[in-house]
């Protein structure tokens, strides 16, 4: 993926093979990313972000694009994660009504799998290190960080709840989580590093060049221009770093 490449990509989205309607709704054209992971991401980024209205268009389409009830409330649950207490409710609370609303319509949507019961021997410090440093692309557990040496407690908070309570919970793969975290970090300001390195563990989790610019492109035509010129920038860096490997 080349420089002249993405900055293209920012100003004429065709060229990922996407095409906009009369309303800028994006529509299929030998996508790279499929309905379901374009969903995963607006409905990410929508809770993060706030946008309540657009959020319950996302739900709708997540629905019918055969999102399980179940993989949508794992979603805006793992959102409070990033974005907090407050916008995963308000998205939860929102969902509760798109649900109301299809089953007044005699709408029947599919509840999916529960997560499995976690083991009872789980070691949540030794797995969430192990879940953090795989998405970091490394075979071992890293030396602590200075961030880490600072504040122990932040650190164990992260790997004991976000790597290992959320993360092991197999309602989505961990590809589908990080595509739900890149999607909610490039919706809110000031978060490039944690952006950057979430980026990578995408890629880390098998997602392509081509998916990365899928994933800018529906940055770009429905979140924000902005938002997806700021995530590119992130992105390009990343790709020189892991070119430079």
């Amino acid at each position: 993926m080349k420089t002249a490449i993405i900055a293209l990509l920012i100003v004429s989205l065709p060229i990922t093979g996407l095409a906009f309607g009369a309303e800028g709704d994006v529509m299929e054209k030998h996508r790279a990313l499929d309905q379901k992971q374009e969903s995963i991401m607006t409905i990410a980024a929508f809770t993060a972000n706030g946008d309540l209205a657009k959020l319950k268009a996302s739900l709708n389409e997540g629905l019918d694009a055969g999102l399980s009830v179940n993989e949508i409330k794992e979603i805006l649950v793992q959102m409070y994660a990033y974005a907090g207490f407050p916008r995963s409710l308000n998205g939860l609370g929102t969902f509760m009504a798109v649900m109301d609303e299809r089953q007044a319509k005699g709408i029947k949507d599919v509840m999916g799998k529960e997560a499995s019961p976690l083991p009872a021997d789980l070691n949540r410090d030794e797995y969430g290190a192990k879940v953090r440093a795989q998405l970091g692309g490394l075979d071992k557990i890293p030396p602590p960080a200075k961030w880490q040496e600072f504040s122990p407690v932040i650190d164990s908070f992260l790997k004991e709840h976000l790597f290992a309570d959320i993360f092991v919970r197999d309602v989505l793969t961990f590809q589908q989580r990080e595509l739900a975290t890149i999607a909610a970090l490039s919706s809110m300001p000031g978060l490039d590093g944690p952006l950057s390195f979430h980026l990578g563990a995408a890629m880390n989790t098998g997602m392509t060049e081509a998916q990365m610019e899928d994933f800018i492109a529906v940055i770009q035509s429905r979140v924000g221009a902005r938002e997806a010129e700021n995530a590119n920038q992130v992105l390009e860096k990343v790709l020189a770093a892991r070119a430079a490997k």
